[in-house]
């Protein structure tokens, strides 16, 4: 039965979008109901599938996004059982690397997928080994269908660089093991050189959507391309995202015009757009525009539209200061303006600047809760098992979640059966039930997955000699994790080993947000302080294009819904000299707000 949604659900744009036969391209403004619409789509889609063979697939960029379009899918009432949704690296894994990488000379005697915190271990043994004053984060690289580029080589020898490179690969290849770029890399390479493959995924994909697309990276446009030209009209793709909002240019992505990927798959794509911003009131999106580099129509309708919004701008207070002005706005925010903690960012352009802001604020305002990525207290690898397996152990049954956790523990199932553990007869809801009845009293957060793990082994008989794959996922989760606590412990973050913090991370956000730019896409808040607002910090230093600055000043504030305070902080200091503000920020001439003192 053809999915039907109930009038109001969707405004005309979306339906339009929506309902367009063939490939659609759709660009999206900031609150425009994007993921809405994928969602809408991929449920249309799914309930069109002429056969039970087919699916329709869903290409996030993050694994957050991944769960919420699936979930917000599972509530419209759709069966999801003909549905992949991942990240580009998972469906490569999935459909690419695992049925067919035994075509491939570098990966047919099997392979192992390492974690970042892996890479980094190893490319730092293999710069200590050369002393060539090489440091990892030197070593950024990545594939496009031409082949391997250094991304920024921070004024290094390229030679020199290449040089700690081509070791670490050697040693990969030797442990047979492959970290995320080659995973796209070797992916290209078998969907290129072997026909077949592009020939049955394009008989098996009825549809391929992909959000963001203005964060895809060149090869993995050309290994959807590959799909879609086997297919020659079976295969469909529906495209969302905006190119004004394409701040991953320093890890790859881009935004492709409809134009050049019409091109590459050698098929029609029609373009629409979603123009109608819903979070924001109209002086912050009249505000944010004006960082727009593509032209994009933009129109303030959602029930915040008439809000008066307060926007500042700072550009006087000493660094020195910075804490007790951030103590400031929030209190403002809070007390004064009756904005929920919960509903309250605070951005900064890189984690080291937040570390010690956040370690501070944390002291200054005892009496509220900060949340953030970079303050999860143990190592966030989702491909790792014992992570997903720390999701159960971290989470209490509730109605609430039910249907996640089932979803959790079917795959942990299938990464057991993976690694080569059978569960005979083991349903999702079984699992489920074994993990809800372990107890472990123990407050120290890392003990408590400790004893959890081992409960949960001991339950399914499993023994971690016995699985190579296990033991290592099990070594590499508790040493990324107790390095990671000593890093935020050193840092001055106090209880951040306690059970509690622990479960927080997959927790309903209830406290300050404290994110990094490019952590907080996708999100939105009633209020927005965003600091170190300074050019080299913002753009990055590597990067000082007009264009760069502008995506990073869009993003930071269309993430606000009511309320924005910017801050250029003075008295940062970099090797020639004081860091000034952010020269498009600085040369916009604004009427801002004054916040009361």
């Amino acid at each position: 039965m053809t999915f039907v949604w109930p009038n109001g659900d969707l405004n005309d744009e979306q339906v339009d979008a929506i309902t367009t036969p063939g490939n659609v391209f759709l660009t999206a403004c900031p609150g425009s109901g994007k993921t809405r619409a994928l969602t809408y789509k991929a449920a249309l889609e799914l309930s069109r599938l002429p056969t039970s063979k087919q699916r329709v697939v869903a290409i996030t960029y993050t694994h957050r996004a991944a769960e919420e379009v699936h979930e917000r899918i599972e509530a419209l009432g759709v069966e999801t059982e003909r549905l992949w949704i991942g990240t580009i690296h998972s469906f490569c894994i999935d459909w690419i690397l695992r049925p067919y990488g035994i075509y491939h000379p570098a990966l047919r005697h099997g392979f192992r997928v390492i974690d970042a915190h892996e890479t980094e271990r190893r490319l730092a043994e293999h710069c200590r080994a050369l002393h060539n004053g090489v440091r990892p984060f030197d070593c950024s690289y990545s594939y496009t269908t031409a082949g391997c580029e250094l991304r920024d080589t921070h004024g290094r020898s390229q030679q020199a660089v290449r040089n700690v490179l081509n070791r670490y690969w050697a040693d990969l290849e030797a442990q047979r093991q492959i970290d995320f770029e080659m995973i796209l890399h070797f992916a290209h390479e078998l969907i290129a050189t072997v026909p077949s493959i592009a020939i049955l995924l394009s008989q098996l994909f009825r549809f391929i959507l992909v959000d963001e697309y203005q964060d895809t990276k060149e090869i993995q446009y050309g290994i959807i391309a590959h799909i879609m030209r086997a297919g020659a009209g079976r295969t469909n793709a529906f495209l969302v995202g905006d190119a004004n909002q394409a701040i991953f240019g320093s890890l790859g992505g881009y935004a492709i015009t409809c134009e050049q990927f019409a091109e590459d798959c050698h098929a029609p794509f029609t373009p629409k757009c979603l123009s109608i911003n819903y979070r924001s009131s109209t002086r912050i999106v009249d505000y944010f525009a004006n960082y727009n580099v593509v032209p994009a129509a933009m129109s303030a309708q959602g029930k915040n539209r008439l809000f008066a919004s307060v926007i500042s701008y700072d550009h006087t207070t000493p660094s020195r200061n910075l804490e007790a002005e951030l103590v400031r706005l929030l209190r403002y925010n809070i007390e004064t303006l009756g904005i929920s903690p919960r509903e309250i960012c605070v951005i900064a352009p890189q984690w080291v600047a937040l570390a010690d802001i956040t370690r501070r604020l944390v002291v200054a305002m005892p009496e509220y809760r900060f949340d953030g990525p970079g303050i999860a207290p143990f190592a966030r690898n989702i491909d790792n098992f014992f992570y997903k397996v720390a999701r159960l152990a971290l989470t209490e049954p509730s109605p609430q979640l039910f249907i996640r956790r089932l979803r959790w523990a079917g795959d942990i199932i299938l990464e057991l059966e993976r690694a080569g553990v059978h569960l005979r007869g083991v349903a999702p809801r079984g699992l489920l039930s074994m993990c809800n009845a372990i107890e472990v009293d123990e407050e120290d957060g890392l003990s408590y997955l400790r004893h959890f793990f081992d409960e949960f082994l001991t339950g399914f008989g499993i023994v971690l000699a016995d699985y190579p794959t296990l033991a290592n996922h099990h070594d590499t989760f508790f040493g990324d994790s107790e390095a990671r606590l000593n890093r935020l412990q050193e840092d001055g973050l106090q209880g951040i080993s306690d059970i509690g913090m622990f479960r927080r991370v997959f927790a309903t956000r209830s406290g300050i947000t404290i994110s990094t730019i490019h952590n907080v896409k996708g999100a939105e808040f009633d209020s927005v302080i965003a600091f170190a607002l300074l050019q080299g910090m913002v753009p990055h230093f590597g990067d000082l294009q007009v264009e760069t600055a502008k995506k990073l000043m869009y993003v930071i504030c269309s993430r606000a819904r009511k309320n924005l305070h910017l801050i250029s902080e003075t008295g940062r200091m970099n090797r020639g000299g004081p860091y000034l503000p952010t020269e498009i920020l600085a040369g916009y001439a604004f009427n801002y707000d004054d916040v009361p003192r």
